[in-house]
């Protein structure tokens, strides 16, 4: 079946999310939709399938205008979606959970579970997934259970595929998986549409490719095209994807930490028996499928585990047991995994942001007096250093765009006297340009002598940024390995095998 967009539009407000988009899709063609996060890629699909209902344009299948009111009309079409976020009760076992929505039944209406079994078996004996129709699904674990969504669109025969950021959550393994799956179903005539913004995954699978820039089609690409030319199509310019950095210059093993254990709310072990130290001078990065106790570690340092036990020490001094402001005021800069809940105050200028966690001193303060004079020119200064991009530092920090409240989180943490940084996935949502300051800013902060220590679910940033690789799965550390270590053995260890 041969999709085509015709001119969608589409607006939330004042803010238009989709302007004048479109795309033609064949069959049996992968077509990869890329862009950065907020270019409009999900608005796109999400029209498409019925979620959302485009101001202007069309849809047309097989050269035939449709309208959907609904998903429910998308998969009738023979639309599937595969979300990035999974669409699946836990609870339920794989055949419940693909035949929700259109259960097959038997005399006169009665549910028949066998005809869905036989129906899954088939679907995953066509492509080796290998399910388990009476597996329960929060059993699986993810790679497999982005397969079970596979089978949802596949059972009601859908010749249109949508993949809206599959690989979020797998591992290296489990995305080379993926890519052999997407390359049988185009080999059986499926048409595919791929968004995502992470070049590897389109050059290697992609037969097409549409750039998408705030909400428009700024070009077409092959997938010959070069990283650094379609990262450029992305963010409309030049962008070195590359991280560079000399070879570390270590000095002692500073940040120590030892034990570390640590319990959920509801007893279930987080962090089990965690060990590592770094030294100054090097960036160790902790990688691996997120969930698996990397917040929870950076929770723990800050001192927000209330739960933890064992040793965590700076320089040789404690820090487990110490509340969030005493940590700061030792020296820890932290730039969390959620800037605008955790990283930022909203409804804060940028200036008053620059300023958190050290308003209540000099130079800040004199007497009981605010210097505002001080202030104006530390975050005028702060503000031209880190290339921020407003039209004020009186701006509110909510208004800025996600690339410049991060830059305004590491512009207040490292403006600081830091003895150790600590950044959670300090690139997450950022544009190509943004995250290659990020980089720069924190080898940087390595070169000037500190121990750095960042959690990266993108193994690729992980490879390039780190001096060493901690890899978590399930609260524990399965090694510590050279950032040389082939990406192959990196994935084996983020499914929990010891290097």
């Amino acid at each position: 079946m041969k999709l085509e967009l015709r001119g969608i539009t589409k607006r939330f407000g004042s803010l238009v999310a989709n302007e004048n988009v479109s795309l033609l899709v064949q069959p049996g063609e992968i077509h990869c939709l890329l862009g950065e996060n907020g270019a409009g890629k999900s608005t796109l699909m999400n029209v498409l399938y019925g979620l959302y209902h485009a101001d202007a344009g069309e849809i047309l299948l097989d050269d035939k205008v449709v309208n959907f009111a609904g998903p429910g009309d998308a998969m009738a079409a023979g639309i599937g979606m595969v979300h990035q976020h999974f669409m699946l009760i836990p609870v339920f076992t794989v055949a419940e959970n693909v035949i929700l929505g259109h259960e097959p039944t038997k005399f006169g209406g009665v549910l028949d579970m066998a005809a869905a079994r036989v129906k899954v078996r088939e679907i995953s004996d066509q492509f080796g997934f290998d399910l388990d129709p009476d597996a329960i699904v929060g059993d699986l674990p993810v790679g497999v259970q982005q397969r079970v969504e596979i089978v949802k669109a596949l059972i009601s025969n859908a010749q249109i595929l949508i993949f809206d950021e599959p690989t979020a959550v797998l591992t290296p393994q489990e995305t080379d998986e993926l890519m052999a799956i997407m390359k049988a179903l185009r080999e059986r005539g499926t048409a595919i549409v791929f968004i995502t913004h992470k070049l590897r995954e389109v050059k290697e699978v992609a037969d097409k490719i549409t750039v998408l820039r705030l909400g428009k089609v700024v070009g077409e690409a092959s997938p010959q095209e070069s990283a650094n030319e379609l990262a450029s199509m992305m963010v409309g310019r030049a962008v070195d994807l590359e991280i560079v950095k000399e070879p570390a210059k270590l000095g002692d093993a500073s940040f120590v930490v030892s034990g570390l254990s640590a319990l959920s709310h509801n007893g279930t072990k987080v962090l089990d028996d965690v060990s590592f130290e770094i030294h100054k001078g090097e960036i160790l990065v902790i990688a691996g499928v997120q969930g698996n106790g990397q917040t929870e570690l950076t929770e723990a340092i800050l001192g927000l585990q209330y739960k933890a036990t064992g040793s965590i020490k700076l320089n040789g001094e404690e820090l487990l047991g110490k509340r969030v402001k005493q940590v700061l005021d030792m020296g820890v800069g932290f730039v969390p995994e959620d800037r605008t809940e955790d990283g930022l105050v909203a409804d804060f200028t940028i200036a008053e942001n620059l300023m958190l966690d050290r308003a209540d001193r000099k130079p800040f303060v004199s007497g009981l007096n605010l210097r505002l004079a001080y202030l104006r020119e530390f975050a005028t200064k702060l503000v031209q250093q880190y290339d921020v991009r407003t039209q004020s530092i009186e701006t509110k920090a909510g208004k800025l765009s996600g690339g410049n409240q991060q830059k305004v989180v590491l512009a207040r943490e490292l403006s600081r006297e830091l003895k150790l940084f600590v950044a959670s996935q300090p690139t997450r949502g950022l544009d190509v340009g943004s995250i290659e300051f990020v980089h720069e800013q924190i080898v940087k902060t390595r070169n000037s002598g500190l121990p750095v220590l960042i959690v990266a679910t993108e193994l690729d940033e992980a490879v390039q940024l780190g001096d060493r690789i901690a890899v978590m799965y399930r609260g524990k550390i399965v090694g510590i390995v050279p950032s040389t270590t082939p990406r192959q053995v990196l994935g084996q260890m983020m499914a929990g095998i010891s290097a």
